[in-house]
């Protein structure tokens, strides 16, 4: 039978590593609205939960419902440790991803997928989405699959330009092969190179029957947005516009580079996005980054949205991943207006302007962090001299990346993402000479004024939030839109 979709007034955004995850994403879920996992580094998320002893058993539960039963138990036999880690132990790695991996590396990210997923849609019948950075090309088809095959509503992707995931879902969806043009740093007039992924190689017999996701694409102009419609590889569903003061990566300001007096960059008119235009596209779109109070939930849907995506209210809420002493302090000096979100243009590996919490609790303070790179998220591929394909980042140690052809400017101000933001959920890991990896907690820009929505409180729920974004609004706007039976059936036909 097929689930009836409907058009949510709000999606919780996808963010960092696990700050969205599946327990905030089942009760954004349950309320009535999109409920978002986040896919990054779930892999990993996966396997450090697993070796810090699986409190509540809440990942074997999920693992045991995986349809492919030997993958969950190698998986289990080699990361699982009952009662945890024992004390000063380092988190045992998974390999890194390149242009092709071994079959167990990629049923390793098809398991983290799905369970993130599966667990997200226990108990309820609301629609669950996964955000995907465009940009981490290397694993996302494997958890693009493992998330159909726990039956994900949406799929939402940026950080880049995601036009061949469209087709590649419809690909999976009969579990086809799919591909994508691997992304080269220094592009070589030879023949383009792909990462492929075929599901039928996981399977013995026939495989389980799966339906295509929902799509959308996150996009910071209107003529990603109009490229997109005309020329993904199959059809974009919606679209989410996130402006400049979202959180986590912003798009690089159009136009002259212009900075404040803080370095930041400068965004102007063309950076804004036209949404008359968007609604003439007609396709269904939602406004993120700064839509998080009342009156632009209001705004965004007189302005023809469908409704809006807000991240920053969530990040903080009871039920979001984050840990218990960060979220608790922040929100402390929030109240004394004594927090401040930065741009920083150097932060990130990627190159992307990347928005940095600075508060006074900030743990981090004064930590000069290690220069490292053993989960790899964010590695480039480049073609070697040798005419291989080579992986490398910025935020890895200078003589290493200098040695593999890349500038040792680019690693000036570079911080590994990677094991920051795990630190920022409780995984970060610990080194062999003790040093332990500080938090690097990223926000929009909402946090600055999160005191009005506050109002003296030190903690509040996913519920509080959404009765919050929607108390200006009608009844006829306080819930999802249903779509109608024949758009049902296209959506399915992918």
């Amino acid at each position: 039978m097929t689930q009836a979709l409907a058009l949510p007034r709000i999606i919780q955004g996808g963010m960092g590593v696990g700050v969205s995850d599946w327990r905030l994403a089942r009760t954004v879920s349950m309320l009535g609205h999109l409920g978002v996992v986040s896919g990054t580094g779930i892999d990993t998320v996966l396997v450090r939960r697993l070796q810090d002893g699986d409190i509540g058993g809440h990942v074997r539960r999920a693992m045991a419902k995986f349809p492919l039963p030997r993958a969950a138990e190698d998986v289990l036999r080699l990361y699982f440790r009952e009662g945890g880690r024992p004390p000063g132990t380092p988190y045992k790695s998974t390999p890194m991803y390149r242009q092709a991996v071994s079959t167990a590396r990629q049923q390793l990210s098809m398991l983290a997928a799905f369970v993130e997923v599966t667990l997200a849609k226990e108990g309820h019948r609301g629609q669950v989405g996964m955000n995907l950075l465009t940009k981490i090309q290397l694993p996302n088809l494997a958890f693009l699959y493992g998330a159909m095959l726990a039956g994900v509503d949406y799929i939402l992707m940026g950080a880049g330009v995601p036009r061949e995931i469209p087709g590649a879902l419809d690909l999976m969806a009969k579990h086809q092969t799919a591909s994508l043009r691997l992304d080269l740093e220094n592009p070589t007039a030879a023949p383009a190179l792909y990462i492929k992924f075929d599901p039928m190689e996981h399977w013995d017999g026939p495989p389980p029957e799966i339906r295509r996701p929902m799509f959308l694409a996150i996009i910071a102009s209107n003529s990603l947005a109009t490229m997109l419609t005309r020329k993904a590889t199959g059809k974009v569903d919606g679209f989410v516009i996130e402006g400049p003061t979202g959180g986590g990566h912003n798009a690089p300001a159009r136009g002259e580079l212009r900075y404040n007096e803080r370095g930041e960059p400068v965004y102007g008119e063309r950076d804004e996005v036209d949404l008359e235009k968007m609604r003439q596209l007609g396709v269904p779109f939602w406004t993120a980054g700064g839509a998080g109070s009342p009156d632009r939930v209001v705004e965004a849907l007189e302005a023809g949205a469908a409704g809006v995506q807000v991240g920053t209210l969530f990040a903080y809420s009871d039920e979001s991943g984050m840990t218990e002493p960060v979220k608790r302090s922040i929100l402390a000096h929030a109240l004394r207006d004594d927090v401040d979100v930065f741009t920083d243009l150097r932060a990130s590996p990627t190159g992307y302007p990347f928005k940095v919490v600075r508060w006074g609790g900030d743990p981090a303070i004064g930590v000069k962090r290690q220069r490292v790179c053993d989960v790899g998220g964010l590695r480039v591929s480049y073609i070697t001299p040798q005419g291989t394909v080579g992986y490398r980042c910025p935020a890895e140690p200078e003589k290493d990346y200098v040695r593999k052809g890349g500038k040792a400017e680019e690693t000036e101000g570079r911080k590994c993402l990677c094991n920051a933001l795990m630190a920022n959920i409780g995984i970060g890991q610990l080194r062999e000479d003790g040093w332990v990896e500080p938090p690097l907690i990223t926000s929009g820009t909402d946090l600055t004024i999160i005191s009005t929505f506050l109002a003296g409180r030190t903690r509040y729920s996913a519920k509080d939030v959404i009765d919050y974004l929607l108390s200006k609004c009608g009844p006829e706007s306080s819930g999802v839109v249903p779509l109608s039976v024949p758009e049902v059936a296209a959506v399915r036909r992918g």
